[in-house]
């Protein structure tokens, strides 16, 4: 059984950071682009970053570009979102997903979800 299992989340104060993970079981992270979505209350999920599996290359919603940095471990089974000056826009429930694709547009698995809220 594929899981792939989102940590992290949590309460935090403006212009604070936060480091989100996303580890799967059953699932060999390092054959598939490792997405990050979010869906704030009434709004629609949006993509905000994504690493390929390929090439390791990335890429960033605008709203995110200088702020949040995704990465993986040098193993390749865990990715990282490494959230800095969160504005309490950020705040939503952060979704990880798998593309056995490169670019994160076709996903085949989604984690449950962590919620991040910025508010002091």
């Amino acid at each position: 059984q594929v899981q792939l299992v989102e940590s992290g989340g949590g309460l935090v104060k403006p212009g604070g950071s936060l480091r989100l993970s996303c580890a799967a079981s059953g699932l060999p992270l390092f054959y598939y682009a490792i997405g990050w979505f979010r869906q704030a209350p009434g709004k629609e999920r949006e993509g905000v970053s994504c690493i390929s599996n390929s090439d390791g290359s990335t890429k960033y919603a605008d709203s995110v570009k200088g702020r949040f940095t995704i990465s993986r471990d040098s193993n390749g089974d865990t990715v990282y979102l490494q959230m800095n000056s969160l504005t309490p826009e950020d705040t939503a429930v952060y979704y990880c997903a798998a593309d056995y694709g490169s670019n994160c547009l076709g996903i085949d698995y989604w984690g449950q979800g962590t919620q991040v809220t910025v508010s002091s």
